[in-house]
Formats: structure tokens, sequence, C-alpha cells
């Protein structure tokens, strides 16, 4: 019986290779939350043995070949794609024929320290001031004088993978008035000046609620001696520096705006291609360096370094990443986004019902994973389980 042949050894090594080499020595070294140390075994597990999986033969030439479970951690590079593709095929039915906006919130860095010892907190206030921002702007009579809609994308990291907190915004340009109808935006959004001084005022009056109500979990190096004076100075510092707002041209179709959305929504703070090696004493990556033009520079870290710069981008167990706003929140967007759609006289393309993995990668990638490799024509057939060796122990996919 014939096997399938093995995969071309790989040029870059991945993040579970670097788990499965200093993994272990990084958990005994550090005091983990439990969501960093379960991303750790999760993803060195990932599409190994261990997880367990099948045995698939091809009906035409009788070739074997063994395919491993995924873990599906959201913070694993090699399961995000398909949930990616799959959250994508949801968004067809959602969209409208208007220019989309995108908007970047970003945190200054001062408040780096504080949000790593709340990110759930933080985090939530920084979805809450962003889209209070632009809510606040869009009603406004002067301007669109109705309901905005808008998806929003937590980004924690830098391309080094330091802390760079940001939020992503895509707005479409326009908003719905009290008397139904639509009325669309301008070329541009709202001036990037406005909207960045709303942002800081926001956010601020929201962090410094927080600490009066003594929500706020101080970092060691804060809490010396800390005062409320000293952090009202903390706060009037913040107020005094120029928060950055960025927003970008709007996105000239639907479909432009989708293939935008594949690359953000369920990136991680780094992808497997840009590891570049990996050994006992080092990690070297490759890095784009927005502050000269987006050169492409190399960086090489200790792994320890490397695992610690990682795992500070994971986020707490059930805090959800991807959030909706306005007309397109949960409780109501099915209503009104067909409401928009018929006054704009638009029919989305509709989507593909409970779409199986096979299916969108062959759309995805003109790919059909079924189709033997070998013999190219015949179709992959299960034949046998391969039990996983870890039964009782679950992960976070959350």
């Amino acid at each position: 019986m014939r096997t399938l042949p093995e995969k071309k050894q790989r040029e870059s090594v991945e993040i579970a290779d670097i788990f499965r080499l200093h993994g272990e020595a990084y958990c005994k070294a550090n005091t983990l939350t439990p969501e960093q140390y379960k991303v750790v075994h999760a993803i060195k597990n990932c599409r190994t043995s261990v997880l367990g999986g099948h045995v698939e033969q091809c009906e035409q030439c009788s070739a074997t070949s063994c395919a491993y479970n995924s873990c599906r951690n959201r913070h694993c590079p090699k399961c995000e794609t398909f949930r990616a593709v799959k959250w994508l095929e949801a968004r067809k039915a959602e969209l409208l024929p208007v220019p989309y906006f995108h908007v970047v919130f970003t945190l200054p860095h001062e408040l780096n320290n504080l949000v790593q010892y709340n990110k759930r907190l933080l985090y939530k206030l920084l979805f809450q001031a962003a889209w209070e921002t632009l809510d606040k702007l869009g009603s406004d009579p002067q301007r669109l004088d109705g309901k905005m809609g808008a998806l929003s994308i937590l980004h924690t990291w830098g391309q080094n993978l330091s802390q760079h907190n940001h939020v992503h915004f895509i707005v479409p340009g326009g908003a719905l008035k009290k008397s139904g109808k639509w009325k669309s935006a301008k070329k541009y959004l709202f001036p990037v000046k406005v909207l960045s001084k709303l942002f800081r005022g926001l956010y601020v009056t929201k962090l410094r609620e927080a600490y009066q109500k003594q929500q706020l979990e101080l970092p060691d190096q804060l809490t010396a001696g800390l005062t409320s004076m000293a952090f009202d100075l903390l706060l009037d510092k913040l107020m005094a520096k120029d928060w950055v707002v960025y927003a970008k041209p709007p996105f000239a179709s639907p479909e432009k705006l989708l293939h935008y959305l594949g690359r953000y929504t369920h990136k991680i703070a780094i992808s497997n291609h840009r590891i570049l090696a990996c050994d006992e004493h080092s990690v070297t990556f490759k890095w784009r360096d927005y502050a000269e033009d987006n050169k492409v520079k190399i960086m090489t870290l200790t792994p320890h370094e490397f695992i610690r710069r990682f795992l500070s981008h994971v986020v707490p167990h059930g805090f959800m990443r991807i959030r909706a706003f306005g007309f397109l929140g949960n409780a109501c967007k099915a209503k009104k986004v067909k409401a928009i759609q018929t006054m704009l006289n638009y029919k989305p393309s509709n989507p593909v019902k409970n779409p199986d993995i096979a299916t969108l990668i062959l759309e995805l990638t003109g790919k059909d994973i079924r189709i033997c490799p070998l013999c190219k024509k015949g179709q992959l057939k299960r034949i046998s389980e391969i039990p996983s060796q870890l039964d009782g122990v679950k992960f976070d996919t959350s």
C-alpha cells in the first residue's frame, strides 16, 4: 500500500516549533495566566498526533495519509484562516453599495503597562470610546444626523510584537436617519482632529471613572506611593498629548472590502511565514518598520523574549475581539441592513449555508482537498480514526 509523499521541508520555522523547543522552559521560569498556558500547549500540539485525527485513503490509487486535528485556538496561526473565511462568508449578506471608511483608534503607549494588568476592562473601554466617538459625530444634525453602523477589530501588537493597542473600525459611508431614510457620507467621513480630541476625552473620562470606582489593578511600578493626585497627573499627561486616530481612504467596492477584512479580522500577532529561524539561543523574524516607509527589517530576540512578546497579546477568555455597532449590531442588523439595501436597490450575493472546510478552501484557493494529491483523480475517504492522546483535556478555543 502506497502512502502519500511528505511535504517538502519548510524553509522557515513555525510558532509551534518555538513552543516545542522552548515552551516548557518558559512556562517553568515564568508565571502565566491560564489563557497563556493553554495557548502554548494548544499551538505546539496543533495538527500533530497528540490531538488525534484520522487516516484517509484514495478510492482510485489506494494511497493513504494521516490528517491530524487542529487545536482551534484563536491565537493559533494555522487555525484562524478557516475562521476568517467562515466569518467573511457570513458578512456577504450585510454588504451595502456604499464607500466603506477605515478608521483606526490607538491608545497612547503611556497606557501599555496599565493595559497589561487590566486587559478586559481597558480593551472594553477602547471599543466603547471609539464607537461613541463615531456615534456622536454621526448623530450630529450638522453631519449625518442618523445612526451609523460599524465593524470593529481589536489589534494589540506592532510589527515587532511590541505593545500597540488599537482598534480598527470599518464604517459604511452613511447613516440611517430617524425617518428611516439613508443619508450618504461625503468623500471623507469626519475630520481626523475632531475624531482625535473627542476620542481622547471620552477614553480618559472612562478611565478616570474606573479608577475612582477602584476597578483598576495597578502595576507594581506605579503603586509605590501612588495617590489619587499622581493618577490625576497621568490623566492630565494623556489629555495634553495628541492621540493618534487615522482615517484611511474609502474602499472602492464591497468586494474589495471583503478582501481587506480577510487580512485583518482574525489576524494574530505574527504569522508563521514571517519567522525565519529558531535555535537554542535565538528567534529571528522579519518585520516592517512603519516609521521608515514600511522598510522590511530583521529582528533577533532570545526565545524567552519572543515568547513573552507573543503571549502578551493573548486576550482574556471569552473576550470578543470582533464587535459590531449601530445598525450592524446583532440585535437589529437583519432588519435594518435589509431595509437599507432595498432603499439603495442593492442585492448582495447569498452566503453558503453551513459551509464545510473543504468547500471553503475550494472557493478561496481553487484547491479541492478531497482529491488525492498523488493520482489527482480519486477522492479521499476516511477509513479509520487516530485517538487523541489528550482525552479529557480541554483547550480554550474562544
